[in-house]
């Protein structure tokens, strides 16, 4: 990344962490900027992120491995990532009107990846989220190997875990992303 957009994107972060404060209590910005500058690739998929609607926010620090978790916090999927399919096998297994792409060669060509149900759980409980909208999360390989995948949705103040051919693709379905810093 260039110097400009490095800085534009590290203003426009720490802005929003900044905002934001109950995504990340007890996490200070100064750590997370020193690890974000320690770890260049790490603002190019933010960037991505970025660009694609997803408006990514620090949501939690992993003690264990000590990384700092962004995820997604747009209110509803990110538009530049939505009428996607699961993974590849789905968008090749399509005949006919085949989608853009698929979320999972989408996410880790980004370099981050899709969330798991709990992590999806869990960000519903900072805010709710995709009140219009629905994202694919990881699927379990049973599920996936009989051809399903699995997205979420909150409506009626609940979260929904639903299954769909993983092929299928929606104008109003897209995928959150998850990324370790």
């Amino acid at each position: 990344m260039k110097s400009k957009s490095h800085d534009k994107l590290l203003s426009i972060l720490k802005e929003r962490f900044d905002q934001s404060m109950h995504r990340h209590p007890g996490i200070l910005w100064p750590q997370v900027l020193d690890r974000l500058l320690a770890k260049k690739t790490a603002l190019a998929s933010l960037a991505e992120m970025e660009k694609t609607g997803g408006e990514p926010d620090v949501v939690a620090y992993d003690k264990g491995s000590a990384e700092y978790w962004f995820v997604d916090c747009s209110k509803e999927s990110p538009v530049g990532r939505r009428s996607v399919c699961y993974d590849q096998e789905a968008l090749r297994s399509r005949k006919q009107n085949k989608p853009k792409a698929s979320a999972l060669e989408m996410g880790e060509s980004m370099g981050i990846e899709l969330l798991t149900e709990a992590q999806y759980r869990d960000l519903q409980k900072l805010e709710a989220i995709d009140t219009k909208t629905s994202s694919w999360i990881m699927t379990p390989a049973d599920i996936r190997k009989r051809g399903g995948a699995l997205f979420c949705d909150r409506r009626y103040e609940a979260v929904f875990v639903y299954h769909n051919g993983a092929e299928s693709y929606y104008a109003a379905r897209g995928f959150r992303g998850l990324l370790r810093v």
